[in-house]
């Protein structure tokens, strides 16, 4: 371990030899104390000549910062140093001092000498906090170079010291019970107070008997010492406007998705902390960008380049993953959200993040603030629905399953900040408190809504359900009707017992509303479901009347998405859209497609034929306000294409479909697979026996208005036509 060198002034001397910089490359003990700010205590044992009082000499940084120097115990460089990631040297000549400082040693209850905290009246007093900047500038100028700290925020740094997931200089990796650190000899190690047991290659931190932590330094790995640069480049590219940003983000993107520690945050970035994650802060900006016009105080300057803010964060990105940290899943996220990302092996790689940090484990024992438990647990959920939708959206097999995902429900206390190192918060009006909690059931409804959504792709899409499904042969259609009964129950249970606070019409005046994504997910996975049966029916095998009942129950949940675009106002336009959207917009064209490429008859196929081109409109119309829209207008487009290759239909004349309405329906135990129920009653297909006999004799046949009746009726009747 390198010594720090210390000049008595007693012995002085003609010249100054110069001393060698100290590397900051240099491996310290990974204990983790140094992300804690206080100076230690001093074992009385020895000299205790790493911590340098005024009467020695200080590093050349701390001379002209006029700061006091200080050198913990066993460190190479010193306080600041460490902080600004710079070298610490001794090289120039110590200038004439123009007053005398007291020293700021102090005796500790146990008698060891310890750096004091306060300073005296008779100290130099410490600079101001910088208040919030206030747009004002007419142009961007060079970013200033803010006062620097003499030391770091207490608070601060406590609260981030004591985490698992979130410390400054060093991050964790999770020991599984599989490696070659076993966990009984892990039981035989020395713990001390926080858990913590420091050997060669690192420190073990136990955070409950069973599950343990291995702390790294970061300075070991590759890269280390480019955040700054990268921080640095951030904010230049913003200033001055990088408050007002964070501001949008935390009204505008945060409420309903609510992965970062606000109060925590916000105060940190209010007191000047430079140390933040450069992808995170720069994913913020770049998602606050997307209402740079809605802010009056914006509007009139010029937006900052999101390319340039864009191509740093993946840069800054991929180098923080060699040290990953809750923020790097943080601020993976947060740039999945952008519209025109859809990166599968950035959600990969998350989620593989995500598993050695252990977010896929129950931490509500952990020996970790409780603040960072409820933190890592919206994480934690965050990350799966990135997975379970982006394997929807992607058609890919998803990488998170059950059987290892222990990860308890999210729960109210769960969002409490309370206990994270500042007291005081800043007040909130009623209505951002509002919004604030409409967000977070929104949140929470979101994570249910996609475990039901995933036990559909589990059912329905791996390898081994479309095996058994091939291996059903004709009888495949009503194979998948079985097992679709459970997942149906639980999707009309999960939507009759929304919350208020998450229907269409329940906005707030001159607020923007994010519920439109929780709906749009809602019929994406209708679609999914139905997509499926509509797929496995053979029109030339196929029962007609098992045939009639499952394409009406399909063409009820289209109409219905279509008329949910269709209501969409310019609040529900202009707000937060979750990162699948985009696609789920698609996905109600495509399943028009294909009912339209799998209709039975020609009248049936026109019908689709229209109400395809109607729902472009709507798109294109809707585009002018969210701009991810055209992408969902493009493959609309593209799908037209495919459908001119599509053979001429036959009349109904034509074809086998009767035009009294439905041929004479089968006995009762032919129509039912087991307790499988064929009707559309609720959502979908549960209840498929109970088919409305009024329907079936007003229907005469696949065409205009009668179809039209026959959505209204018992098939859909309660499938939300209206979820305002």
């Amino acid at each position: 371990m390198t010594t720090a060198v210390a000049i008595q002034p007693a012995m002085p001397r003609p010249t100054p030899i110069p001393i060698a910089a100290a590397k900051p490359k240099q491996k310290r003990s990974p204990s983790g104390k140094e992300n804690l700010v206080q100076a230690k205590p001093i074992s009385s044992v020895g000299p205790v000549a790493n911590i340098r009082t005024r009467r020695e000499r200080p590093c050349d940084a701390c001379r002209r910062r006029k700061s006091r120097c200080v050198i913990h115990e066993g460190a190479v460089l010193c306080v600041l140093c460490d902080f600004h990631k710079q070298e610490c040297t001794f090289v120039q000549s110590p200038q004439p001092r123009k007053r005398k400082v007291t020293s700021d040693l102090k005796k500790d209850d146990s008698g060891n000498t310890v750096s004091q905290k306060k300073r005296s009246v008779d100290a130099e007093p410490p600079p101001l906090a910088l208040p919030t900047p206030t747009i004002t500038a007419t142009a961007p100028s060079p970013l200033p170079q803010r006062p620097q700290q003499h030391t770091f925020n207490s608070r601060d740094t406590t609260a981030l010291g004591e985490t698992l997931g979130l410390q400054r200089r060093q991050h964790s990796r999770y020991i599984g019970l599989t490696t070659p650190f076993d966990s009984l000899l892990i039981g035989l190690s020395h713990f001390d107070s926080r858990n913590e047991s420091t050997f060669d290659l690192g420190t073990l931190r136990r955070v409950n008997d069973h599950e343990c932590f291995i702390m790294l330094p970061d300075e070991n790995t590759q890269d280390y010492g480019d955040d700054t640069e990268a921080f640095n480049a951030i904010e230049q590219i913003v200033h001055p406007h990088g408050p007002a940003l964070i501001d949008i983000y935390f009204r505008t993107v945060h409420p309903s998705f609510p992965i970062i520690q606000k109060h925590l945050f916000i105060e940190r970035h209010r007191t000047g902390d430079r140390t933040f994650s450069p992808p995170l802060i720069a994913g913020m900006y770049i998602l606050a960008l997307n209402w740079w016009s809605f802010d009056s105080n914006l509007a009139p300057y010029p937006k900052p380049d999101a390319s340039r803010l864009e191509a740093i964060a993946s840069k800054a990105l991929s180098i923080a993953m060699e040290r990953p940290k809750l923020s790097t899943i943080q601020a993976g996220l947060l740039l999945l959200q952008r519209p025109e990302a859809d990166s599968w092996s950035l959600t990969t790689q998350l989620v593989a993040i995500g598993q050695e940090l252990g977010l896929h484990l129950d931490c509500s024992t952990w020996s970790i603030p409780l603040w960072e438990r409820g933190l890592r647990k919206r994480i934690a959920w965050a990350l799966y629905m990135q997975d379970k939708w982006s394997s929807l959206i992607h058609g890919r097999p998803s990488h998170i399953f059950s059987a290892n995902w222990a990860v308890k429900p999210i729960s109210d206390d769960d969002f409490k900040e309370e206990g994270d190192g500042f007291e005081t918060k800043r007040e909130e009006s009623e209505d951002d408190m509002s919004e604030n909690e409409k967000g977070l059931i929104l949140f929470a409804q979101m994570i249910a809504l996609t475990a039901i959504m995933a036990e559909v792709m589990d059912t329905f899409y791996t390898q081994v359900a479309i095996q058994d499904f091939a291996n059903a042969g004709k009888n495949s259609t009503r194979l998948i009707l079985e097992r679709a009964k459970p997942v149906q129950i639980k999707l009309k249970e999960w939507f009759a017992k929304l919350p208020a606070s998450t229907r269409m019409d329940n906005s707030s005046s001159n607020r923007l509303s994010t519920t439109g994504y929780l709906h749009l997910a809602y019929f994406a996975t209708e679609i999914t479901l139905h997509r499926r049966i509509v797929q496995s029916i053979d029109p030339t095998t196929s029962d007609p009347y098992l045939l009639y009942i499952c394409r009406s129950a399909a063409k009820t949940r289209l109409i219905s998405a279509m008329d949910f675009v269709n209501r969409l106002k310019p609040e529900h336009l202009q707000a937060f859209w979750y990162f699948a959207s985009k696609i789920n917009f698609t996905l109600i064209g495509t399943f028009g497609s294909l009912l339209w490429a799998t209709a039975p008859a020609h009248e049936e196929a026109e019908f689709y034929k229209t109400r395809l081109r109607e729902y472009r409109w709507t798109l294109s119309v809707s585009a002018k306000r969210a701009e991810f829209l055209d992408y969902a207008v493009q493959m609309l487009d593209a799908s037209r294409t495919m459908l001119n290759n599509l053979a001429e239909k036959p009349s109904l004349a034509q074809s086998q479909v009767s035009m009294s309405g439905v041929p004479p329906a089968p006995q009762r135990q032919n129509m039912r697979g087991g307790d499988v129920d064929m009707t559309g009653d609720g959502q979908g297909v549960g209840n498929l026996s109970r088919l409305n006999s009024s329907a079936s004799l007003s229907f005469q046949g696949f065409a205009n208005e009668p179809f039209e009746q026959f959505a209204s009726e018992s098939l859909g009747g309660d499938t939300p036509t209206s979820l305002g």
